[in-house]
Formats: C-alpha cells, sequence, structure tokens
C-alpha cells in the first residue's frame, strides 16, 4: 500500500515538474521574441528594396534582397569619420570613469573624513537626478569653460567622477572594495606602501570583475548617448554616430541628389530600409564587444554584487 501510494507522488511529482519547466520556457521564449523582435525587425527591413517597402504583403521575408541600402547608409552616415569619432570619445570618456570613479570609491570604502555620507549621499543624488534637470546650470558652466563646440565638455567630466552615470559607477566600485578584506592592504602599509601604490598594485590587480562591469556599462552608455553630444558638437565634422542617425536624410541628400528636382528618385534612395540600416551599423559594435565579453560579463556580474 504505501509503496502504490509513493509511486502515485512520484508520477504527480514529475508531473509537476514537467507543467512547471513548460511553463517556464514559455515564459522565457515569450521574453526573448520580446527583446530580440526589434533587432529581427532592423535585419530584415534593412534589406528591403523600396517595392518591398511599397508592399504590404511583403512582412519578414524580401522578394528583391537590397544589400545596398547599407552601402547608402555608410555615406548617409559619413561612417568613418562618425565611427571612429565615437570610438574616440567613447573609449577615452571609458577610461575617464574607470580611473576616477575607482580612486574616488576607494576613498569611501576605506577611509573616515569629515561628511563622508553627506559626500556619498550627494553621489547617490546624482543617479537619482535626471541629466535633465541640471543641464542648464552645467551648460553655462561649460560654456564659460569654453568647453562649447569641442569633445572637453563630454571627455573631462569623466577624470572627475562626472560626467554619464559617474555616481553608478562610484556606487559599484565602493560596494566592490567593501567586501574585499582589508589584510593585504594591512601587509603593504607594514611593508612601508603607500595608499596609492596600494591602491594600484593591490586594490586594481584585485578589481577585475567591477572593472569589467563598469567599462561595459560605461562603454555602451556613452556610445549610445545622443542627448549630451547633440548639446555641446556642433561641428558636423566631429559629429559621433548617435548625432549623425538623425540626419541621415540631409547628409545623403547632400551626397546624392537635391529632393527638389527628383522627390521620387530621392525617396528610392533614402528610405525607412536605409534608416534600419544605419541602425544596425550605429549598434553593430556594441553587438561585437558583448558577444566578445558575454561570459566574462555575466560572471563579473554575480561577482561585483550588482543582483543578489
Amino acid at each position: 500500500m504505501n509503496i502504490k501510494f509513493l509511486s502515485k507522488l512520484n508520477v504527480k511529482g514529475k508531473a509537476a515538474s514537467g507543467i512547471y519547466t513548460v511553463i517556464i520556457y514559455v515564459l522565457l521564449i515569450n521574453l526573448a521574441f520580446i527583446f530580440l523582435y526589434p533587432f529581427i525587425f532592423m535585419l530584415v527591413t534593412s534589406f528591403k528594396s523600396y517595392n518591398d517597402l511599397m508592399d504590404v504583403t511583403v512582412k519578414w521575408y524580401p522578394k528583391e534582397f537590397t544589400p545596398s541600402n547599407w552601402v547608402t547608409a555608410i555615406k548617409a552616415l559619413n561612417f568613418k569619420t562618425t565611427f571612429f569619432n565615437s570610438l574616440f570619445v567613447t573609449t577615452v570618456s571609458t577610461l575617464g570613469h574607470i580611473v576616477s570613479c575607482s580612486f574616488i570609491a576607494y576613498g569611501f570604502a576605506r577611509y573616515k573624513f569629515p561628511l563622508k555620507k553627506v559626500l556619498f549621499a550627494a553621489v547617490l543624488l546624482t543617479i537619482i537626478v535626471p541629466i535633465q534637470t541640471v543641464i542648464v546650470p552645467q551648460y553655462i558652466l561649460y560654456s564659460n569653460l569654453g568647453w562649447i563646440g569641442s569633445y572637453n565638455a563630454l571627455i573631462i567630466p569623466t577624470f572627475l567622477g562626472s560626467g554619464l552615470k559617474g555616481g553608478l559607477f562610484i556606487f559599484l566600485f565602493r560596494q566592490f572594495f567593501i567586501q574585499l578584506s582589508p589584510s593585504l592592504e594591512e601587509a603593504a602599509a607594514i611593508d612601508g606602501s603607500n595608499p596609492y601604490m596600494t591602491y594600484l598594485r593591490i586594490i586594481l590587480p584585485s578589481s577585475a570583475p567591477v572593472l569589467l562591469v563598469c567599462f561595459v556599462l560605461s562603454f555602451v552608455w556613452h556610445w549610445n548617448d545622443f542627448f549630451e553630444p547633440s548639446l555641446y558638437i556642433t561641428d558636423a565634422k566631429q559629429f559621433l554616430l548617435p548625432q549623425a542617425l538623425p540626419q541621415m536624410y540631409e547628409l545623403l541628400q547632400a551626397l546624392e541628389i537635391s529632393i527638389s528636382e527628383n522627390e521620387l528618385k530621392m525617396k528610392e534612395i533614402f528610405n525607412e530600409a536605409v534608416v534600419m540600416a544605419g541602425t544596425g551599423i550605429a549598434v553593430a559594435p556594441l553587438m561585437v564587444m558583448y558577444l566578445a565579453v558575454q561570459n566574462k560579463f555575466v560572471e563579473s556580474i554575480d561577482k561585483t554584487g550588482l543582483v543578489e
């Protein structure tokens, strides 16, 4: 009797486990589709011809496969210039955040000084307060410093622990440093190492997980940022990729043909497919970077304590 009862429980348990697994997979597939749909739509649309775009029956598979949209998008974006502009600003700004935010966070994590809690609360406040609320005084300050019209407004603040999401990186570094055992630092102090050398030779080499997380996040946010570059960079020769995307039409019009002379021809050259190709070009470097570091990135998030 007991054996039959236990076997029935075992069968019911397996059935419940199977149902639970199916539900989880269905939810994950739907969630994956929500995230992947924009990318799939972008990729498919970027290869559509003008006739495909006008044909309502063409949804997911182009009748006329048109890779020339990507060539047109590269021209419209002035890709060589805007790509290297973005790469320069993003890389230098990211390094600025890594250097300054880790150094500031080490001070908050290891040392006692007056108004420490108040200052750290101010750092946290920069995470909460949107940049739009302080952009006017910030613009006036940068204007007085002569930074408008140059990359200084985007790069220099990152070396001061400010800039795009600087407060968040200070917080992440601090949380990681608090978890580190101070025994190595104490041993270094006994050996005569000063705090700066301890930070450079012991703390930073031990902080690979949080360094990778902050590097990837800072790189992605700087690469995608449109708001601040659009305010401070006014010369088309200095445009970053996100700035060039909304102006593809005007740039292509200047390159290819006057719309006043031949509107139909311009519509055939520049359309939604070209916009999607341009968007694909803009996000491609980020996709390559993520694929290269995804395993290490996920491991680092866990070690950093970004998620519990």
